[in-house]
């Protein structure tokens, strides 16, 4: 199977060997990353530096012209990627043999949110989520789309896989996250994550629901939740807390909104890229979820872009439902964490990826070449090797 290893820029650049030590493991592709939120990353085999904190959501390549003037707009990456970090470092994976694809986040941006307040997710209780940027608003959708197609083609690239092209809600794994003192659950978080911002307000209005009304249903709703009382599981728990009609008219706005914005993004991904380019999303296919792999219609995605990355660590169930919805060269492509210390199994890749084909993936994602062990790296270069 073709096999892509998520990078870093700064996993890659002032490291000579970083780029034919990728290719040993077996893998074909590089995933590296043109615009990333902040985080701090370990760096265990670069001669220069062992921990890499970015600081803040960033562009790790020089933007153009098209943000003159305009408020929201991408921020240049501080001193852990200056300059064109991913030209740098993608030519030399290019170098390598590898062929080069970038990973572009989008829909997570704690400093727009905390610059730009008024972007941001509000909840039911009034709380701003400054690392959710709601995407219903007009002005956030415009920035979005633009830096979706920006970040995307980069000089070298020969596809792109865009994360987070969808809502993003209370889950997120904040810095010193204290978030889990009850047990929300699917429903919970569901609850927690409908947006009450103006523009999502006049989205409720328009499928017949009073905004007012409904906050107020909803914080109701989760005052049991916060007692302890279990929230129940999947779309039926939120039919239970909220009612069906209030729930049904909800998931019609957002998965309406996320709908709209994924068919503009991959437009304009399209229109600036060349013949070939492909076009992933990191995806769930359950539509009301939230976070990273947005929330998506299997059936309606795959008549939009070229395919799907889905997180497969916990199982390959997510899988299915993507099987056979796409066209004939729809790539679904199973992501594995290859972390052992963060959950990942490398050790029973071979065995992982051959299920996952079982279950339809065509491609693998391993996630994270740049923060693995050489063990787990060892043990990546032999599954692929078997397989």
């Amino acid at each position: 199977m073709r096999a892509s290893a998520f990078l870093y820029p700064w996993d890659v650049n002032g490291d000579p060997g970083a780029g034919d030590r990728m290719a040993a493991l077996g893998v074909r592709d590089a995933t590296l990353a043109s615009a990333y939120h902040s985080t701090r990353a370990l760096t265990p085999r670069h001669p220069r530096h062992r921990i890499v904190t970015a600081r803040h959501a960033a562009v790790l390549y020089p933007t153009d012209a098209r943000w003159t003037g305009r408020a929201l707009r991408p921020y240049p990456a501080g001193d852990w990627a200056p300059g064109d970090a991913f030209g740098e470092a993608a030519e030399a994976l290019a170098a390598a043999g590898l062929e080069v694809h970038t990973w572009v986040v989008l829909a997570h941006n704690s400093r727009l949110g905390e610059e730009h307040p008024g972007t941001s997710v509000v909840n039911a209780h009034g709380d701003r989520y400054p690392w959710a940027p709601c995407i219903a608003q007009p002005g956030t959708r415009a920035y979005l789309v633009d830096l979706a197609a920006e970040a995307a083609v980069r000089p070298g690239a020969h596809g792109t896989e865009l994360e987070s092209l969808g809502w993003y809600g209370l889950a997120h794994l904040h810095a010193h996250d204290k978030t889990g003192g009850v047990g929300l659950g699917d429903a919970g978080q569901y609850l927690m994550s409908l947006c009450f911002c103006a523009s999502c307000r006049a989205g409720y209005g328009a499928q017949g629901l009073d905004a007012g009304e409904l906050a107020a249903a909803v914080r109701a709703a989760l005052e049991p939740v916060w007692r302890g009382a279990p929230s129940g599981g999947g779309w039926a728990g939120v039919e239970r807390l909220l009612g069906e009609t209030e729930a049904a008219a909800t998931r019609a706005w957002r998965d309406e909104t996320a709908r709209t914005l994924q068919e503009a993004a991959v437009a304009a991904v399209r229109a600036a890229a060349p013949d070939g380019f492909r076009v992933l999303l990191h995806a769930d296919p359950v539509s009301y979820h939230c976070g990273a792999n947005a929330g998506v219609d299997p059936a309606h995605i795959l008549s939009v872009a070229d395919g799907v990355v889905v997180p497969c660590t916990g199982g390959t169930g997510l899988l299915r439902p993507f099987a056979g919805q796409g066209r004939e060269r729809s790539v679904l492509a199973a992501n594995f964490t290859v972390v052992s210390a963060m959950g990942g199994s490398p050790g029973t890749l071979e065995r992982d990826a051959r299920e996952a084909a079982e279950s339809g993936a065509t491609e693998l994602r391993l996630y994270h070449a740049g923060l693995a062990s050489d063990e787990d790296l060892a043990a990546v270069r032999g599954a692929l090797a078997a397989l």
